[in-house]
């Protein structure tokens, strides 16, 4: 395995000629942007016979880092959706955190309609190590809402709400209890162009961490992120989607800034 400083050069490396045009772009397709904002949920699913791929990259100035692989499929047609999401982290040393299972209903609308929502269950599989501060140390269960508003020509409001449970979740001495975790979080997107948006995101979430058997603390994040992405748009109905924003630590987190980058890849698997 890469060890961390050889990872991180290799992960910027990479975002930076992923960041690059691509070559020969379709300048006649105007395909919109339609993703999921970073660190916001969208809240339609995949067009049947088109597969999804999302890279993020964060470094925060403490110098520790994160990264996270999904990958979206359609099961069927557009109402249903299987994905995964597999991070990999920089706590304890370099090493896999827990990968998730995720299942998408979609119960309202779809990237046609104005509104749009649809609930998720995902199963957390603890691949990572609580004894390095990488996973929590069980299995788990999340449930989320995302909601999308498309409130006026250009501007797009995007809403989650999630929740997540561990009955038996680990820290890294060993010690076991039951933790829960509510986050709440929203963005507003401003499309200057069908290839180009700004946004901005809030987030905050309040979670325990076990601190004895059976005991638990619990303790608050909060983040805003500004950025922005654009989009090439390439033959073959293929969507190319880089991004960047700054994540700042606000109230429990002040100080905790990072560097984000985000990359997505949109293309038919069928016709």
């Amino acid at each position: 395995m890469m060890s961390p400083i050889a990872l991180r050069g290799a992960a910027l490396l990479a975002a930076g000629l992923l960041l690059s045009p691509p070559a020969a772009p379709v300048a006649a397709q105007e395909k919109i942007i339609q993703d999921n904002s970073f660190m916001i949920e969208e809240a339609y699913n995949q067009e049947p016979g088109v597969v999804h791929h999302i890279a993020t990259f964060a470094h925060h100035r403490a110098g520790e880092w994160g990264s996270a692989f999904t990958q979206e499929w359609p099961l069927g047609g557009i109402r249903h959706q299987l994905s995964y999401t597999v991070p990999v982290q920089g706590a304890g040393g370099t090493g896999l955190g827990d990968v998730m299972l995720h299942y998408r209903l979609q119960l309202l609308g779809s990237a046609e309609h104005a509104l749009a929502m649809s609930p998720r269950l995902s199963a957390l599989l603890p691949t990572g190590s609580a004894r390095a501060g990488r996973g929590a140390g069980g299995f788990g269960m999340q449930a989320a809402l995302p909601v999308a508003w498309n409130f006026a020509p250009r501007l797009t409001a995007v809403a989650n709400v999630i929740g997540t449970i561990v009955p038996r979740a680990e820290n890294p001495a060993g010690d076991a209890a039951t933790t829960l975790e509510l986050g709440l979080g929203g963005s507003l997107i401003w499309s200057l162009h069908p290839r180009l948006n700004l946004l901005v995101e809030g987030i905050w979430s309040r979670g325990d961490d076990v601190i004895g058997d059976g005991r638990t603390t619990a303790g608050e994040e909060a983040w805003l992120n500004p950025g922005v992405r654009w989009s090439f748009n390439l033959a073959g109905d293929w969507q190319v989607v880089p991004g960047v924003a700054y994540t700042i630590g606000v109230g429990p987190t002040r100080g905790e800034d990072a560097v984000f980058l985000y990359f997505a890849v949109e293309h038919p698997f069928r016709r």
